[in-house]
């Protein structure tokens, strides 16, 4: 497997490596994240659940359901960027998902990770379209995603539900 080094100024796109469990359980287990993003994202999130990420990320790299490097900083990995690839019909399709860890937050780094990941993405597995579900309630990660080229196509209604609450998806989209 070719290393991946994506070079995005303020930050870097690497694969995850197993030595970047400590580095994951530090910036990951954070409740303000885990309210940002999918159910399946553990909270609290541990040594155990890092192992178990990194190695469930190291068999997917080149041929499963989804893609996923690390955004570093300094030299360490303190946040996530993937997609999850579209299948049958939309198999041209993909959904773009990421978190950073908290002390991050504001520099435009998931901005710039975002601007080098999706056309990347795009070529790489030949999509057409990648778009990004926003909580209505977040509108940072909205904003992050206009910067980086994404456009707001919809708002799914009562779609979604997190910490007990339904929420408003709005949908970005970046097409090609």
């Amino acid at each position: 497997m070719v290393e991946i080094s994506i070079d995005c100024g303020i930050c870097r796109l690497r694969a995850f490596r197993m030595e970047d469990a400590e580095a994951l359980v530090r910036h990951a287990n954070n409740p303000k994240i885990a309210a940002r993003v999918r159910d399946r994202f553990p909270s609290p999130y541990t040594r155990r659940d890092a192992r178990e990420f990194l190695r469930m990320v190291s068999k997917r790299q080149e041929d499963g359901p989804e893609f996923v490097l690390a955004i570093e900083v300094d030299g360490e990995a303190v946040g996530g960027i993937g997609v999850v690839l579209g299948t049958d019909i939309e198999r041209v399709s993909g959904e773009l998902g990421y978190w950073l860890g908290e002390q991050y937050w504001g520099r435009g780094i998931v901005t710039a990770a975002i601007r080098q990941f999706a056309p990347f993405a795009m070529e790489k597995f030949g999509l057409t379209r990648l778009h990004a579900d926003t909580f209505h309630d977040n509108p940072a990660s909205a904003r992050v995603l206009e910067k980086a080229g994404f456009t707001k196509e919809s708002v799914k209604r009562r779609a979604a539900i997190k910490l007990g609450e339904i929420k408003d998806m709005n949908v970005y989209v970046m097409v090609r």
